[in-house]
């Protein structure tokens, strides 16, 4: 049997929460069960349980199991593991054990609503005094509802002859996602290569690249004049297609494959990378997204995804 088992491909289910419970476990271990598969290899990535009640930062637990045997139904796990994080708040991560999964190299993340909470033209438009008409866009937009490009014009259109001064006042405001800093900062320390793409702002994504030591960025050049927003983007605007491109080419120019990239975003315009990288991942994301990228986290914050890299809490630790 184990001569027979050996070509076979393995897989990785990795379940993560603020607190994993035993019906937590159960529920897991029942999907696993349903397709055929045999547990070889339980392992804790986070670090022990807080018994006292005094934890210093955000709560997260995650447990890995090692997997044996042949799918079953891919579509029926993925539906199966969608439906147990909407009912008990625990993500589930099923992935092929093989040797892309530990060679990743290159990190490409969304910005607005990803790496930062807020979406900044909604900033903008609070300050330009437009905030209703560009919300209501900007959700439509992110919903899969409009075609970016053309919603993110009539958006920017709305800024027109906003004071250029209020820029730095709003990438002072902006809050970084719980976990951000943690991830950004072990990936660096890991030797991963880092960058935005982001359908936002240059201005805000330099701002953040020099916050977080992000690599480099790629986003949309808001056209001032003489100190006033003309309401108009300089260059190409960074749509879901040229994420995607984008994507390609830094992979290309590090000489490795799309299996060693992760892609990490929330929104319609985030598909195209996260369904080309060898791992894709939806953050508190939209329904649509979640349905349709590879992986999902919405219960604990953006350093969830180390879990998904097979990283332990006791090596940063040890580090």
């Amino acid at each position: 049997q184990w001569v027979s088992e050996g070509g076979r491909t393995r897989y990785i289910v990795t379940a993560l929460a603020p607190e994993l419970e035993a019906a937590h476990l159960q529920a897991v271990t029942n999907i696993v069960s349903n397709q055929g598969f045999n547990i070889e290899t339980v392992t804790r990535l986070s670090g022990r349980p807080v018994l006292n009640g005094e934890l210093d930062g955000p709560k997260r637990a995650c447990v890995q199991f090692g997997l044996s045997g042949q799918m079953l139904d891919a579509a029926a796990m993925r539906a199966a593991c969608l439906r147990l994080s909407h009912e008990l708040n625990v993500d589930v991560a099923v992935q092929e054990d093989n040797a892309y999964r530990r060679n990743r190299r290159l990190v490409c993340f969304d910005m607005d609503s990803t790496l930062i909470e807020q979406e900044v033209i909604d900033e903008l438009a609070i300050e330009a005094g437009v905030g209703a008409q560009v919300a209501e866009i900007t959700e439509r937009a992110m919903q899969g509802e409009l075609d970016f490009q053309q919603s993110f014009r009539a958006r920017v259109a709305l800024l027109k002859g906003m004071d250029a001064s209020v820029l730095p006042k709003i990438a002072e405001r902006l809050t970084v996602t719980e976990g951000a800093e943690r991830l950004i900062s072990t990936l660096k320390a890991l030797g991963y290569r880092t960058a935005i793409l982001s359908g936002g702002f240059q201005y805000f994504a330099e701002y953040l690249q020099a916050k977080l030591g992000i690599d480099e960025v790629h986003a949309n050049i808001l056209d001032v004049e003489n100190g006033v927003v003309t309401g108009e983007v300089k260059g190409h605007i960074v749509d879901g297609a040229r994420k995607a491109l984008l994507l390609r080419e830094l992979a290309e120019k590090m000489g490795i494959s799309l299996e060693q990239a992760i892609a990490v975003g929330d929104g319609a315009n985030d598909l195209p990378m996260l369904s080309i990288a060898g791992l894709g991942v939806a953050f508190r994301a939209k329904p649509l997204v979640r349905q349709n990228a590879n992986q999902a986290i919405s219960s604990v914050g953006l350093d969830g995804v180390l879990y998904l890299l097979g990283v332990h809490d006791k090596d940063l630790n040890r580090a």
